[in-house]
């Protein structure tokens, strides 16, 4: 936006720090609005999402699962990174078999969340899920977590009391609690909006 051109900084170069199995992290070399250089040093994300799993019975689907850097177990909606190539929907659809085993019916395109805006570009897109059928897991090679069901009030108690502090489930939380208040709807018709597609 043009009134934003006073904040807006501009890159002059980039140069690559790490590019591990999973991390990806730059050094880029910017223009400030008043003419200096900095530096920004941040990790680069395919993108990823997370799915707030409704079952018929008015829980939601949720895991435990052991994040390494925090040392701790960390409760938090399924979720996962976009692989190369693949759309959001899909690998929502994808995530949500694999993880918990339950495939759905119905889709909805919530909104999107940026998590960590100060060190990655990370953009992480929220679905809701209906109509779910229990099946098998398809865990991946090293992956451990416990999945179970939580009714809406647990969750937000949890969110609450600090037992969830995954920022990500945090604002699956808030649009959680607004969808089943009224307060905001969701088209149900698994299409992301134009405005927002990938």
């Amino acid at each position: 936006m043009s009134q934003d051109a006073h904040l807006r900084e501009e890159p002059v170069a980039r140069t690559e720090l790490l590019r591990g199995h999973f991390l990806h992290v730059v050094r880029d070399t910017v223009r400030l609005p008043s003419g200096q250089e900095a530096t920004r040093e941040y990790v680069l994300h395919p993108g990823a999402v997370m799915v707030i799993g409704l079952l018929d019975d008015g829980r939601v689907i949720v895991e435990r699962q052991f994040r390494h850097p925090m040392r701790s177990v960390i409760v938090e909606f399924p979720a996962g990174k976009l692989d190369a190539g693949e759309g959001s929907l899909a690998c929502a659809r994808r995530e949500l078999r694999e993880e918990t085993g339950y495939s759905a019916t119905e889709w909805a395109f919530a909104g999107r969340l940026a998590p960590t805006i100060a060190y990655s570009d990370e953009i992480i897109d929220i679905w809701f899920a209906r109509g779910l059928v229990a099946g098998p897991r398809q865990l991946d090679e090293g992956e451990f977590l416990d999945v179970f069901s939580a009714t809406p009030e647990e969750v937000l108690g949890w969110c609450r009391d600090g037992s969830i502090i995954d920022c990500k489930t945090l604002v699956g939380a808030l649009w959680l609690q607004n969808v089943l208040s009224g307060a905001w709807t969701l088209d149900w018709s698994g299409a992301m909006p134009p405005q927002v597609a990938r």
